[in-house]
Formats: structure tokens, C-alpha cells, sequence
């Protein structure tokens, strides 16, 4: 009865009971997020931003907008191809989207829409002026949308650069001077990506190799060989004086 009851408060562990796990080389050194880590800080001070927290936009543009002339190769894009431009400049902004999809959007709703207004206004006498009326007014309301947001593109550009709104509302600049924001815009972001490389490739000369001189080597030599013989001779000038 006593070997019964002492064998049973022991449990024989089996090897399938224990599976061991595989783990893999490097598996737990592996970087832990931590969400509270993850916050804004001042670049000069280290101080946690709170999250609603924005920039001031003080920064003036680059050029003006109506510079298109400074760089001839985005001024004849947006001329002739301002839907080309604009989904270059959506890229360069967003890398998820591709320039293509803005491209065709812009193509469609800016370029078609001329299209339109010009075939309109050449066969302005074979159409019925109420249905001329609808046609111009659907034209001067997505011509508005198409503003509205380029505005907001120009805006999401403004924050990332802290520019200031020049010469007027993003919206506004887009509606009245689409032409002139597109290039004022790609020109910006050029110059901007101009200064963060030359700042990337910046480099620095090694401090120059700093070498002895042989007679230096040799006034070293001679000035410890002579440093013991000279501590030498002022132990011999002592004097013992009696008290």
C-alpha cells in the first residue's frame, strides 16, 4: 500500500508529452515594436510633439509661378503634355501610385474636356443653345473638380516641403493657373531632390598622415639615452649634511 501510494505522486515524463520546438538561427534576436517609442520629437531638442502637432508652412517657393522659363524641358511638357507631367508629379509624391493612372485621369477629364468644349464651340450653330448651355456649364463644373483635386495634390506637396500658399489658395492657383502650378510644382520637387543628393554626396578628406623626421627620431633617441646619465650625475651632487 506504501509503495502504491509513493509511486503514484511521480509522473514519468515521455518524450512526446515535452514536444521540443525548432527554432531557427536568429529567430529571438528579432526587433520588438513598441508603440509607445514610436513618436514624433523635435529634431533640435529631442521633445515629444504631441500628435496634433503641425509644421508651420513659412517657406517660400523656390520659384515663382510663373518661372516656367527656368526649366525649358517641364515648361514644353506641361504645354503640350500637361497630363504627362501631372502623373509625374503624383509619382514623385506618392511611389504607390504609378504615373500612368493620373496620367489617363488628367487625359480624360482635363484634355477631353477641351476636346469637347472645342467641338462644341466649332458646331455651336447646329446645336440647340439649350443643350450648348448644359454642355458648357457640366464643362465649367468638372473643370472645378479637376482643380479642386490638383489643389489637394498641391497641398499634401506644400506640407511636405512647409511651403506657404502662393500667390493664393491651392485650389485657386490650380483653377485659374493649372498650366503654371504643374510646372511650378515639378520644379520644386527637382530642386528639392537636387539639394537632399548634393547634401548625400557630401564628402569628407581624411586627416593627412602625420610622420617623424629621422633627426627628430634621432633627437628623441639621444634625449632619453642622456635622461638617465643626467638623473645619474644630480644623485652623485648630493651631499650628505649631518644633523
Amino acid at each position: 500500500m506504501a509503495e502504491g501510494s509513493a509511486a503514484s505522486r511521480y509522473v514519468k515524463l515521455r518524450k512526446e508529452q515535452a514536444p521540443v520546438e525548432d527554432i531557427t538561427p536568429g529567430e529571438l534576436n528579432q526587433p520588438i515594436d513598441v508603440p509607445q517609442l514610436n513618436v514624433r520629437k523635435c529634431h533640435e531638442c529631442m521633445q515629444v510633439l504631441p500628435e496634433t502637432y503641425e509644421p508651420p508652412s513659412d517657406e517660400n517657393w523656390t520659384t515663382g509661378i510663373f518661372g516656367c522659363a527656368e526649366d525649358p524641358e517641364s515648361c514644353r511638357t506641361g504645354l503640350f503634355c500637361p497630363c504627362v507631367l501631372y502623373g509625374r508629379n503624383i509619382e514623385a509624391v506618392r511611389d504607390e501610385i504609378p504615373w500612368t493612372q493620373p496620367c489617363v485621369c488628367h487625359a480624360v477629364c482635363v484634355e477631353g474636356g477641351m476636346a469637347l468644349a472645342a467641338v462644341t464651340a466649332l458646331f455651336s450653330g447646329y446645336i440647340d443653345p439649350q443643350t450648348t448651355v448644359v454642355i458648357c456649364e457640366g464643362l465649367f463644373f468638372a473643370w472645378w473638380m479637376c482643380g479642386i483635386y490638383s489643389g489637394l495634390f498641391r497641398q499634401e506637396l506644400q506640407k511636405k516641403y512647409h511651403l506657404k500658399n502662393a500667390p493664393c489658395d491651392h485650389c485657386m492657383v490650380h483653377c485659374c493657373l493649372h498650366w503654371c502650378a504643374l510646372c511650378q510644382e515639378h520644379r520644386e520637387m527637382k530642386n528639392h531632390l537636387s539639394d537632399a543628393d548634393a547634401s548625400a554626396s557630401t564628402t569628407m578628406d581624411p586627416p593627412p598622415v602625420q610622420a617623424m623626421n629621422t633627426e627628430e627620431n634621432k633627437d628623441a633617441s639621444s634625449s632619453s639615452s642622456s635622461s638617465p646619465s643626467s638623473a645619474k650625475s644630480q644623485h652623485n651632487d648630493l651631499e650628505m649634511v649631518p644633523l
